[in-house]
């Protein structure tokens, strides 16, 4: 399953060369258009820097409230501490949409040199593909198409270099723990996306894949000739050790919200200290206010800028049946709320004939839709490579059926399924298939003119 490392280390060359080339691109588009989330990401750069970690999350000078896992919040507290060294003003929470060069400077480059992270996963992932069927050309070998498809995915240049974000790094973990699977180092893997799901917690949709994978492969130490699980295999150890990851993960990341005062004093002794109750009540304010900036429900079922998704079809057939139903004199139009679910504001609606869509609806569509991989995972493994096909199910089947999906979402299941494509050439057509139709989805967010160009300059499509 894995080639030799003299196999990687023939194309190294190469592999820096992709490397230093795509990283050399990222710098030539520093002065591209940039959206709000560059905002976003320099009021938290402020929050967490001029505020104590109680006010995290509860903060709301902007409207670009912190609303990423606690690993985030201390990822932008250590920039930070860099950016005031460029320009001290990006940290004041007061300067609303404050965008020096400098600024720019700093943030452009903290996502380039942040990609480093990235660059070695693709680098281990690499080593965990079928060399067998590599041809003698350098362009021919997989390794090396796998490293061009990843290293210079298009979506992620777009997403995070044009437009702004920090995927790059944070796929970059996921990646790695791939990787460690693929190399059956399980508790490697483990860890990493532990750690992944407290910077950003999109990456709960792939979450069952890991957990039953896990369970299946680690903790159940051998099969049936029929290959059916064999019961009494069962670790306890390895469990627990699992177990061990997730809780001592989620404490190091939830613990100081929950064990923290918040400085709001309900009640007080003869003294006037705070009482013990009152303290321990503030404390466990924490970590609900969290959960909530975690999981806004009610910013909608729909982006504002819609995912090419089923529910988008939903929308747009409610709103087909709604125009005809008021051409028909079927509907009073005073019931009706105008333009809601195209405005392009993130809100809550009500479908007008279809029924509305509830958080709970939707995720009960999205484990549906999760549930003939994952009973495939456990009751016909194929190893990491079967893993990795119910990953990638588990990815689409939230991006057509979860909650307030991003159409950037859309790379949680590309990025996988790029390690699946340089193998057979079935894959290799879906990949083509989900990369034209993905990435094409992602061009709205390109809506300057120059921004467009540069899109179709960097699609290979």
């Amino acid at each position: 399953m894995t080639v030799s490392g003299a196999a990687v280390g023939g194309g190294g060359r190469a592999f820096l060369s992709l490397a230093l080339g795509v990283s050399l691109l990222k710098c030539l588009l520093i002065p591209a258009y940039y959206s709000t989330d560059f905002e976003v990401h320099r009021n938290w750069l402020a929050i967490t820097h001029s505020l104590p970690v109680s006010q995290w999350y509860y903060e709301a000078t902007s409207e670009w409230t912190l609303d990423y896992p606690p690993f985030f919040a201390w990822f932008e507290y250590a920039l930070s501490h860099i950016a005031k060294v460029f320009d001290p003003e990006m940290l004041n929470i007061q300067n609303l949409n404050y965008a020096s060069p400098r600024t720019v400077l700093f943030q452009r480059f903290s996502v380039i040199f942040t990609d480093v992270l990235f660059i070695y996963a693709v680098y281990e992932c690499c080593k965990c593909i079928e060399g067998k069927k590599a041809g003698k050309e350098l362009t021919e070998k997989p390794t090396f198409i796998l490293s061009v498809l990843l290293l210079w995915n298009f979506g992620l240049l777009i997403v995070d270099h044009i437009h702004f974000q920090y995927n790059g790094f944070l796929f970059g973990l996921m990646l790695l723990s791939i990787a460690r699977l693929f190399q059956k180092r399980h508790l490697e893997g483990a860890f990493l996306f532990a750690i992944l799901l407290h910077f950003k917690h999109i990456y709960l949709y792939v979450a069952p894949a890991y957990g039953i994978y896990l369970l299946r492969s680690y903790c159940f130490t051998a099969d049936k000739p029929g290959g059916s699980v064999r019961w009494s295999s069962f670790s306890f150890l390895r469990l627990i050790a699992l177990g061990f990851i997730v809780c001592f993960v989620s404490a190091l990341s939830l613990g100081p919200f929950i064990a923290m005062n918040v400085g709001i004093c309900t009640k007080t002794d003869s003294n006037g200290a705070p009482t013990l109750m009152s303290q321990l009540s503030n404390s466990m304010n924490q970590l609900p206010q969290v959960i909530s900036r975690l999981f806004p429900f009610k910013r909608g079922l729909c982006h504002a800028y819609w995912a090419p998704n089923f529910w988008a079809l939903y929308n747009a057939l409610d709103k087909m049946l709604s125009i005809i139903g008021l051409k028909c004199n079927l509907l009073d139009p005073k019931k009706i709320a105008k333009a809601s679910m195209t405005s392009g504001l993130v809100q809550q609606f009500q479908h007008v004939v279809l029924p509305s869509v509830t958080p709970l609806a939707a995720l009960i569509c999205t484990m549906i839709a999760m549930l003939p991989s994952v009973f495939c995972l456990w009751f016909k493994p194929q190893g990491p490579r079967g893993f990795l096909r119910c990953l990638i199910v588990c990815a689409l089947s939230s991006f057509m059926f979860g909650w307030h999906v991003h159409e950037k979402a859309i790379l949680l299941a590309i990025l996988p399924m790029s390690l699946l494509s340089v193998g057979k050439p079935q894959d290799a057509a879906i990949y083509l298939l989900l990369t034209t139709a993905g990435h094409y989805s992602l061009f709205p967010l390109l809506f300057t003119a120059p921004g467009t160009f540069t899109g179709f300059l960097l699609s290979p499509e």
